[in-house]
């Protein structure tokens, strides 16, 4: 009778146990990224009482449980957050814990602290590539994912520049002559703006045009030099010369006022082999202005795009690329020891994370501006702790009348 006792106290400790880990599944029903734990009863060892066919044994009870976590694929939840990520597939985003130490998550709700450092709500620091220069070398030991924050993106200035536009065929030489012009902002070294004009003007010659390209005196210590030329079309609109196999047009700027270093502006006239100017019986018109130059700018938003780029966002309209998530890959997830804010640490027997790019190497994808919503099941937790209450409450039952017995027991003596 003492064993009957002793084994449903075990009960009562297992489903305790048992209803603690719904409790806690149930708490992190919205958890993004948490994967729930199932529970695992085993018996414990039994006694054997009599010896050969009349032997019987007499279990002792069951086990503390042991829980496992189902490392599932979660729902993919769309968000459209700049800084949320989600894993659609196996791996595991890798952090670099406030003690130094490697952890995993696939919790992809991400900030920028205040030093520009990609990491978790809770500090944790995103591994990953860096831009370097004008590279993310993905070769490299993974490392933290710094943005640069505070600071002004350097100017790019222009080198090339262009202009599509259509002349009017019905223009005459006059006098005075028809004219067309059309301008377009460059940029110098130094991130300050130009004014790029181009005259067209009508010749006496059929489907000819001169043309000046030019910025304004006021922008060079000493007077600049226009770009100048002619230009002619054949009787179906269609740019004759220069031809794609010309010398390229440049346009000087040297000697700017701000001190600016000096620059050749290449005139792209052509989109492979498809000129840029054509000359129909239409009025003259510009229909695109390009140029590869910006201003320096600030800093105004980072996001992670599909496949894991860090994008940073700045006030001229520019995008960047500056940086790279990493993946883990990890053989056996279930042997990871759950270390708190949905993150995980490598215990003596997971095997060695085989780290490197999305989408390579058995690693999933990462999605931008989504979530991995928790696996846990509500139904199945549910139907869990009802299951688990009734096992509770039986095994008190069992206590209960244990305990009648023994008062009988006392009883007899008297």
């Amino acid at each position: 009778m003492l064993t009957s006792f002793t084994t449903a106290l075990s009960a009562l400790t297992a489903h305790s146990t048992a209803i603690d880990v719904v409790g806690n599944n149930l708490a992190n029903l919205n958890t993004p990224g948490f994967k729930a734990n199932v529970v695992a009863f085993h018996d414990l060892v039994s006694q054997s009482l009599g010896a050969g066919l009349g032997e019987t044994q007499i279990g002792f009870g069951v086990g503390v449980p042991v829980t496992l976590r189902q490392f599932s694929q979660g729902a993919l939840q769309n968000t459209g957050g700049p800084l949320d990520a989600a894993i659609q597939g196996d791996g595991f985003f890798v952090l670099k814990g406030t003690s130094g130490a490697t952890q995993f998550t696939r919790g992809g709700s991400l900030e920028v602290d205040t030093a520009g450092n990609l990491v978790m709500p809770t500090g944790e620091r995103l591994q990953g590539w860096s831009l370097a220069g004008n590279t993310i070398n993905t070769n490299l030991p993974v490392s933290d994912i710094s943005v640069p924050v505070g600071s002004l993106k350097s100017p790019t200035p222009t080198s090339a520049f262009s202009i599509d536009l259509n002349l009017n065929a019905a223009a005459t030489a006059g006098p005075p002559p028809d004219t067309f012009s059309t301008s377009i902002q460059v940029y110098d070294s130094l991130g300050e703006a130009h004014v790029v004009t181009a005259t067209f003007t009508k010749k006496a010659a059929a489907n000819a045009w001169d043309y000046s390209v030019s910025v304004p005196d006021s922008d060079f210590s000493t007077p600049g030099t226009p770009l100048t030329g002619t230009v002619t079309f054949d009787g179906t609109g269609k740019l004759t010369s220069p031809l794609p196999t010309d010398p390229p047009l440049k346009l000087s700027l040297k000697k700017l006022a701000n001190g600016a270093a000096n620059a050749d502006l290449t005139w792209n006239l052509f989109n492979g082999q498809t000129a840029r100017l054509t000359q129909f019986a239409q009025p003259s018109s510009t229909s695109a202005l390009t140029q590869d130059g910006s201003p320096p700018a600030n800093l105004v938003r980072v996001g992670i795009a599909n496949g894991g780029r860090i994008l940073a966002q700045y006030s001229n309209g520019s995008q960047v690329v500056v940086g790279q998530l990493a993946l883990a890959s990890i053989r056996n997830p279930e042997s990871l020891l759950a270390s708190g804010n949905s993150t995980y640490t490598p215990s003596a027997i997971t095997a060695i994370p085989a780290i490197g790019l999305p989408d390579s190497g058995g690693r999933g994808s990462i999605l931008g501006g989504s979530i991995e919503s928790s696996t846990v099941d509500i139904a199945r937790e549910f139907t869990n702790l009802i299951v688990f209450q009734r096992g509770y409450q039986a095994n008190a039952r069992v206590v209960t009348t244990v305990d009648e017995l023994s008062q009988d027991t006392i009883n007899l003596k008297r």
